[in-house]
């Protein structure tokens, strides 16, 4: 089982394709790792493997397709937020609203994941409706981050990254408003990316047209993102902004990286504390470029007025999606729901019209700031990983932040650019928890991203520290 659950997911898809292994060895390993450390991180508490079997069954008596993609998985294991529908499968959002929901159909992502070969063997947990940055429910309590059992996996993503680096699977998704994707990637120092809008279809989705929140891939290392990216990636008829599949495979840029030019790096993207430790963690990983052949330089893309932006597009967003959820159950959805919602709703309209011509000048000045620079770095989180019991950070290096996402700015700043982003991992504290590192490229640029985080992480020597046993 250890050796198994060690292995890359690009090594076991290729130790899939030859035969080496079937997919019941990996559901096998998968299974009973779960058994064996869920009970201190609660990362996965929705378990489908005969569900997971029955497809393996089929997917070996079928055989692979004649010439599979690039992002063809051989019947390896994976794991699906919860936020996400797996036909069959208890799909809760993470609310005592839908605690009993079993939807009849799956998410267009699961489809083209399966269809790719993915075996979906578990969901994972998320806070409820995917709001906070800190991962607990009603439904299934509180996930922690491998590194320190008594501190938060971060969220919302968050049991899909402590699942990652504790072994349990080698693929799993994520999606990302606010950081939903990148901040528990930094506190269990996995790689999480958030790609362009369009890049991952979805549906069924109330808001088909929304991009702030994106769907993404989360994976132990940069190539095994880009593998389950090219298992994702391309058009739908049901989705009106899904992106065509590239011309070339992501996983591509991973092995054939570019050169490196001018490389900006912003500790703090002019706008937000850092914690100081973390500041300094990040510094010394930016200038590790230089090793690269690259021109580091201190310098950002103009953020001002993000926060009002991104807090007035936020709250519309909250409104349309989940307002008709607070008037059907009215005392059913948690504080920080209903405060994203009445922040849509008191809002006028000319506050709702100026973020939007706000949110357009931040991209055009990330336009043309990537005209300038091959890739934007800075932390993936203002903080380390935080005592469990803590609901969200309220004060960093003196400053106190006005909301509960506050301290989430380096996330959602990023957010507003529509850029490709991607957190992995670039050192520890002096207490031994993860921090990661940010990588920003132009719109589009997946690919550009992918290069330069392989780059990084073959000279950091930070990959290969998770799997880990959960420490207390």
């Amino acid at each position: 089982m250890t050796e198994l659950i060690r292995l890359t997911a690009r090594d076991a898809v290729a130790k899939l394709r030859t035969g080496e292994l079937c997919p019941r060895d990996l559901l096998d390993a998968a299974e009973a790792r779960i058994a064996a450390v869920e009970p201190r991180i609660n990362a996965l508490p929705t378990r489908c493997f005969d569900r997971a079997r029955d497809r393996a069954d089929r997917l070996m008596a079928a055989g692979p397709p004649t010439e599979p993609g690039p992002g063809y998985l051989f019947g390896l294991p994976l794991a699906i937020k919860d936020l996400t529908d797996v036909a069959g499968v208890r799909t809760t959002y993470g609310s005592p609203i839908l605690a009993d929901n079993v939807p009849a159909a799956s998410d267009i992502l699961v489809e083209r994941l399966e269809a790719n070969g993915g075996l979906v063997c578990a969901k994972s947990n998320t806070p409820e409706f995917g709001a906070g940055a800190q991962t607990f429910n009603p439904v299934f309590g509180v996930t922690a981050t491998p590194w320190d059992v008594s501190r938060t996996s971060a969220g919302s993503s968050g049991g899909s990254a402590a699942a990652l680096a504790a072994g349990e699977v080698w693929l799993a998704t994520g999606s990302d408003l606010a950081g939903s994707l990148r901040t528990p990637a930094s506190f269990c120092g996995v790689v999480g990316f958030r790609p362009s809008p369009g890049r991952v279809a979805r549906a069924p989705t109330p808001l088909p047209f929304d991009t702030l929140a994106v769907e993404g891939p989360m994976a132990r290392t940069v190539g095994d993102v880009a593998l389950m990216l090219d298992a994702l990636a391309g058009a739908h008829p049901r989705d009106p902004i899904a992106l065509p599949a590239p011309a070339e495979p992501f996983q591509k840029a991973v092995d054939e990286p570019g050169k490196l030019g001018r490389v900006a790096f912003s500790p703090d993207l002019g706008i937000t504390p850092v914690a100081t430790e973390v500041r300094e963690i990040c510094a010394a990983a930016a200038a590790r470029f230089g090793d690269l052949g690259a021109e580091v330089e201190a310098a950002c893309i103009d953020f001002r007025d993000a926060e009002r932006c991104f807090q007035a597009l936020r709250g519309a967003r909250f409104l349309a999606s989940l307002g008709p959820r607070l008037e059907s159950h009215p005392g059913q959805l948690k504080e920080d729901i209903i405060w994203n919602i009445e922040r849509g709703r008191n809002q006028s309209a000319d506050e709702i019209a100026w973020a939007e011509r706000a949110r357009g000048e931040i991209a055009a000045r990330a336009a043309d700031f990537f005209a300038r620079y091959d890739v934007l770095v800075c932390p993936a989180a203002a903080v380390a990983p935080f005592d469990h019991a803590i609901r969200y950070i309220e004060e960093i290096e003196g400053t106190r932040f006005d909301s509960y996402i506050g301290w989430l700015a380096l996330a959602f700043a990023i957010t507003l650019t529509g850029c490709p982003s991607l957190s992995l991992p670039c050192g520890v504290t002096e207490n031994g928890l993860p921090v990661g590192l940010q990588i920003v490229g132009p719109p589009r640029g997946e690919a550009r991203v992918l290069s330069a985080a392989a780059q990084f992480e073959a000279v950091a020597g930070c990959a290969g520290r998770v799997p880990l046993e959960p420490r207390p």
